[in-house]
């Protein structure tokens, strides 16, 4: 289930509830608090999975952009001991294998650049979502424990 609908209905849980006389706190129906909060434990493991397999997925590309580097220096080398024979033909290759090198450094590192910041963003927005969760539980913790304030922690 997705947290954010979780969410949703532990507001709608918060709007439902019958508020107390000249407070700002209110009554909640309990069992189903505790049943979306049940319901958010679930969830939230499912959401670190996720940025796990991102994580994976950022490895895997950058392995094969690696490989298809490492793929087109392989050519260019093969390339420019076929022509080491001819003096032009010797330079225009190796001015070649050059390019190719640099572009393929490149395009790793700009493939490399491109996953980090997926997944940096991926989970920085993540990590703003549990804190977000974890004040919204924070919060109706310390209102239930106003509620009852004899009630021990």
């Amino acid at each position: 289930m997705d947290i954010l609908h979780l969410v949703d209905r532990l507001e709608e849980l918060l709007n439902q509830s019958r508020p107390l006389w000249f407070t700002h706190n209110v009554i909640v129906d309990e069992d189903r608090m505790l049943d979306i909060i049940d319901q958010m434990r679930v969830a939230i493991p499912d959401e670190v999975k996720k940025a796990q397999q991102l994580l994976a997925q950022r490895d895997r590309i950058i392995a094969q952009a690696q490989e298809e580097a490492n793929r087109k220096i392989a050519i260019a080398r093969e390339k420019s001991e076929q022509l080491v024979e001819r003096d032009a033909i010797v330079q225009a290759a190796q001015s070649r294998a050059d390019q190719i090198l640099e572009k393929g450094k490149f395009d790793v590192e700009q493939t490399k650049k491109d996953a980090d910041d997926y997944v940096l963003s991926t989970l920085t927005r993540l990590e703003m979502e549990l804190d977000r969760y974890l004040n919204q539980v924070r919060n109706g913790i310390r209102t239930l424990q106003q509620e009852n304030p004899n009630q021990i922690e």
